[in-house]
């Protein structure tokens, strides 16, 4: 066999079309697009988008195709659209996924920039409301216990880049500012240079003011974000997703991401209020009469709320400084609240009820922020955050259906369950061959046996004829 030898690629003028690459398709997805199939997925978005579009004219990209080069991002890992629109362009069974041809180019990130400015946020909702409706004809819509929690979303924007809020001074202005204040100079001195402005701000008094509060800085790239404190300590410019999860199931039932300061307790009854409004307008008869969430939601106030609003909370109680609580200028209906939430929290099925929902609503988490590639917001301006969030969730949902259906949630499930599936195939052979050589041993034993038997009955035999004989 001779020596195959690499030479420069030339484009061909013609190419036929049974000459063209054809994809033997991505499992996943093709189970994936089943699913969609099923639910007429692309003609119900169609119809959510139409008003917003006008008659004649350029034909846009098709809703679906958006929908799905989201789902991929979400699939993958991808985080940026840059990246989604690249892993769409370079693969041939995504490009089958999304349903197009080689001849045909994939839309490009700019464009999935410009259809979202044109179709408004609700709709996003609605599609997100779609993949709840298949859930709820599939019988995985509970909706009685929710557990609500939250976590913190990079955002787009660098801390370096804070200025205030008022004159529009970056940190490195505002020190020189604060700096000739102190030594009487004027604008018409030389600047102080970096050192002493650094020898400046850490020997400075008033240490209060050292701290960056979101009152006085913000970014100019992204005003929305705000100033946080990370799950790992570090402090960043970011945004807060909060999840409502139904327990039994683990679908989230809202997903909506808030400004990144405020109390926990200020925006739970708002959430799970959001999430029965998705139950109802997917047809869904379930009402949330239990709701599960973590000490940072404990809130007198709140609980009693719930309480009114037919809730059954179970909310731990934060550690108290000080003695006792004191209620003689608070309302009675607050102390109730507390004290009901207190015994029930206590309770076998309390304990039980906050292992689920470190367990499932972690999970989701993990899902959309780690492995779905949705940590860090590429995208500026809180609505824009928020709606790539929600398509995140949307994404995650469809992944429990495929589970349901097919028995994968993602490609590398798929993956891992081939792999499984060849392993217990050579584990059921391993132990085939083990009870045939144990049944071939045990054949042998009883054969030694029965012989050994044979030649005592024998003797036995003999010498009862010898006795008989004498």
């Amino acid at each position: 066999m001779a020596l195959g030898r690499r030479e420069p690629t030339e484009q061909s003028f013609w190419v036929t079309a049974a000459s063209l690459p054809k994809s033997p398709g991505h499992p996943f997805y093709e189970r994936l697009n089943r699913l969609l199939a099923g639910m007429d997925f692309d003609r119900q978005v169609e119809a959510l988008w139409e008003p917003y579009y006008k008659e004649g004219g350029r034909v846009s990209i098709p809703p679906g195709v958006i929908y799905r080069m989201l789902f991929v991002g979400y699939f993958e890992g991808i985080t940026s659209q840059r990246g989604i629109a690249w892993r769409c362009s370079d693969s041939l069974s995504l490009r089958e996924f999304l349903g197009l041809g080689l001849e045909e180019r994939v839309p490009d990130h700019s464009s999935l920039t410009k259809i979202r400015q044109r179709v408004p946020a609700e709709v996003d909702r609605q599609a997100f409301q779609l993949v709840l409706l298949e859930a709820e004809k599939q019988g995985l819509l509970k909706g009685k216990t929710v557990a609500v929690d939250a976590t913190m979303l990079e955002a787009n924007a660098a801390m370096k880049g804070i200025v205030v809020r008022e004159t529009g001074e970056d940190w490195k202005q505002y020190l020189t500012r604060l700096y000739r204040e102190e030594h009487g100079e004027d604008e018409d001195d030389d600047p102080p240079s970096a050192n002493e402005l650094r020898r400046f701000d850490k020997k400075r008094k008033n240490k209060g003011k050292k701290r960056v509060k979101n009152d006085v800085w913000k970014s100019p790239t992204d005003p929305d974000c705000r100033i946080a404190r990370m799950k790992d300590g570090r402090t960043r410019l970011a945004y807060k997703a909060e999840h409502v999860i139904d327990v039994e199931t683990e679908l989230i039932l809202e997903a909506r991401v808030l400004h990144a300061i405020g109390a926990d307790s200020g925006t739970l009854l708002a959430s799970v209020n959001a999430a029965q409004d998705n139950l109802e307008a997917c047809g869904s008869e379930a009402v949330i009469k239990e709701v599960i969430a973590d000490k940072g939601y404990h809130k007198e106030q709140v609980l009693s709320e719930a309480s009114e609003a037919g809730l059954r909370t179970y909310i731990p109680e934060p550690r108290v400084t000080g003695g006792k609580r004191r209620w003689t200028t608070k309302p009675a209906e607050w102390k109730d609240a507390v004290y009901a939430n207190r015994r029930r929290v206590r309770g076998d099925r309390g304990k039980k009820l906050q292992r689920l929902r470190s367990e499932r609503v972690e999970r989701s988490f993990a899902h959309t922020c780690e492995t779905g590639g949705g940590r860090r917001a590429w995208l500026r301006g809180l609505e824009n955050v928020d709606r790539r969030h929600v398509l995140q969730a949307t994404a995650r949902n469809l992944s429990l259906l495929t589970r349901r259906l097919f028995g994968v949630g993602t490609p590398r499930a798929l993956q891992g369950a081939a792999e499984g599936a060849i392993a217990a195939a050579l584990s059921a052979l391993l132990v085939f061959w083990a009870m045939v050589r144990h049944h071939v041993a045990g054949s042998r034993t009883r054969c030694v046996t029965s012989a050994r038997v044979l030649r005592a009955d024998r003797s036995s035999h003999s010498l009862s004829l010898a006795m008989s004989s004498a």
